[in-house]
């Protein structure tokens, strides 16, 4: 059966970085509000919004102090209210971010926790009395994952940051309290949730020491407290009393689910409509855990992890194709790596993943081909992440030099910097100094220069989109895929089809001309980046960084 979210077009938004509407150097949600009528021009349906919910943003509002509050900096409840509103009038739909693995630590529940160790509120987190450590688990943000208390002799449990302290989802009257917190958001109007780091609410009780790592004698927390037995019960009771009454859209960050787990998470009864998988994201790196640990990759690993991830979801579920987020560095330098800037290979970059199977996500800035940065000092990092990671780094045995240069290349602040909407100094998005320096004042990679160039990357992704919608191009939605034998290691190739119509996907990633035989003819090219290419009855002859659809004769 078809859901309605299956055809939505999705673009995330990182509000701090959107567009400041008040000048103090800070996106915020008028600013989102402003740009409403732009997202609908370029064809966005659903937006989902990093949270916006009062922090102390110790991980730019991961860290949750009051989930019923708006952040002061991102604007009021009136003008939440009033998003709402204005992207309905636009047929725009609003997913927010449901952080509900961890609070911030200044959330009330946990400094009621602190202040009176009898509270219920103790049993809302995980605490473990003792003079030393509980174990030798480390937490994704690096250093162990326990936190002492100052005047006890006792520890807290934090997955991600020390500010970041974990729920205790064994306790059922926690789990009701977020269950009301969820219900009450989905009251006011918006579609459904991103949900952030769901993997991690279920532990391993055990709580044992495990074999170390690395030279710090900790070993990383995901082997024991990620998608562990156990978790299906909390995800079931979440889907059925909080997403499934009001039909919500789910898309979950569901790291360590493998794929013959897909089922129970994405399948008819799954716990999420859809969930992201990281690795082709994740492709450069030794884990997403240990990103100072650059990996070596071509072109054919990450056309076999699209292939196998998107056959995998194919088999029970929904897909969730992304090439850019929030946590992760720029598609362009990452993926076409010296040639980020070349527009042909931008646009064979989108091609390549919109049509894959599943609900396509664009991330702000990716439609006008934005780039990593060069930072030259430690100091100018706001992440917590990547400040960890240049730490980590050092401790393995890379130089400073070799540190930063890692950080420079997979920092979450490349995909964090102000959206370039002009050329100006603080490029459109502010008339004063941002909360994050800017990637580049770019003559080209910007709003207001792309929208008056026809060839440009930002209407090639008006394009595709448009395309996307028609009804005469279902199939590229609804249809199945499956990929053909690649004869090159260059090109990918890959089928959208339904018993009246067949698509192929072409996309050369390379600055060489490819060669390729093709097994059906054609019927007629639906659309392409403008690069050149020349087909022969069946041989098909692509220029650099060609990029096509076509439709195949059935």
């Amino acid at each position: 059966m078809k859901e309605w979210w299956q055809s939505e077009i999705i673009y995330q938004i990182y509000p701090r970085s959107f567009q400041d509407s008040n000048q103090d150097g800070i996106g915020d949600i008028q600013g989102i509000i402003q740009r409403l009528d732009y997202l609908h021009e370029l064809g966005i349906t659903t937006i989902w919004i990093s949270p916006i919910f009062e922090s102390p943003m110790a991980d730019n509002g991961y860290d949750i102090s009051n989930y019923f509050g708006i952040a002061s900096e991102f604007g009021t409840m009136e003008d939440f209210k009033e998003l709402v509103l204005e992207a309905k009038k636009r047929q725009i739909k609003i997913l927010l971010d449901l952080v509900v693995n961890h609070t911030s630590d200044e959330h009330p529940w946990f400094q009621q926790a602190l202040a009176d160790p009898q509270s219920k509120y103790r049993d809302y987190y995980i605490f473990k009395s003792g003079k030393k450590r509980p174990n030798n688990w480390r937490s994704i943000f690096g250093g162990s994952v326990w936190e002492k208390l100052p005047n006890e002799d006792m520890y807290y449990y934090h997955t991600f940051h020390k500010k970041q302290p974990d729920l205790n989802w064994e306790n059922p009257q926690l789990r009701s309290e977020i269950h009301q917190m969820i219900i009450q958001w989905l009251q006011m109007g918006i579609a459904g949730f991103r949900v952030d780091a769901i993997t991690f609410i279920k532990k391993d009780l055990s709580f044992k020491s495990i074999e170390p790592d690395g030279v710090d004698g900790l070993a990383k927390c995901t082997k024991v407290s990620r998608n562990q037995p156990g978790i299906e019960v909390f995800l079931k009771e979440l889907q059925e009393k909080c997403f499934q009454p009001f039909q919500a859209v789910t898309v979950a960050e569901a790291p360590g689910v493998n794929y013959d787990e897909l089922d129970q998470f994405i399948g008819k009864d799954g716990f999420f409509s859809m969930i992201f998988d990281f690795k082709a994201a994740d492709l450069d790196v030794k884990s997403g855990s240990e990103w100072f640990k650059p990996v070596q990759w071509q072109l054919k690993d990450l056309y076999q992890k699209i292939e196998d991830s998107q056959l995998a979801i194919q088999k029970v579920g929904w897909g969730a194709p992304f090439i850019e987020n929030h946590d992760q560095n720029r598609a362009t330098s990452k993926y076409l790596k010296e040639h980020a800037t070349n527009p042909a290979a931008q646009k064979a970059l989108a091609l390549m993943y919109f049509y894959l199977y599943g609900t396509s996500f664009i991330y702000q800035g990716q439609e006008i081909g934005m780039i990593n940065f060069q930072r030259h000092h430690l100091q100018e990092f706001d992440d917590i992440s990547s400040i960890d990671q240049y730490h980590r780094g050092i401790q393995e045995g890379l130089t400073p030099a070799e540190s930063l240069a890692v950080i420079n290349y997979r920092s979450r602040d490349n995909a964090r910097t102000p959206m370039q909407w002009t050329d100006e100094t603080y490029v459109g998005f502010s008339s004063v100094r941002p909360w994050l320096a800017i990637t580049e004042q770019s003559a080209i990679r910007n709003v207001e220069a792309q929208m008056k160039d026809e060839t440009s990357l930002w209407y090639f992704y008006k394009k595709i989109i448009a395309v996307k919608k028609m009804p005469e191009y279902a199939t590229l939605t609804f249809g199945k895929i499956d990929f053909l034998p690649r004869m090159n290691e260059g090109v990918l190739l890959y089928r959208r089809y339904t018993e009246e119509k067949s698509f192929l996907i072409v996309s050369n990633l390379t600055n060489k001309e490819q060669i390729i035989q093709l097994d059906k003819p054609i019927k007629e090219l639906i659309l392409n980046n403008d690069v050149g290419f020349e087909l022969i009855g069946k041989e098909l002859k692509l220029s650099p960084f060609a990029a096509l659809v076509l439709q195949e004769e059935i």
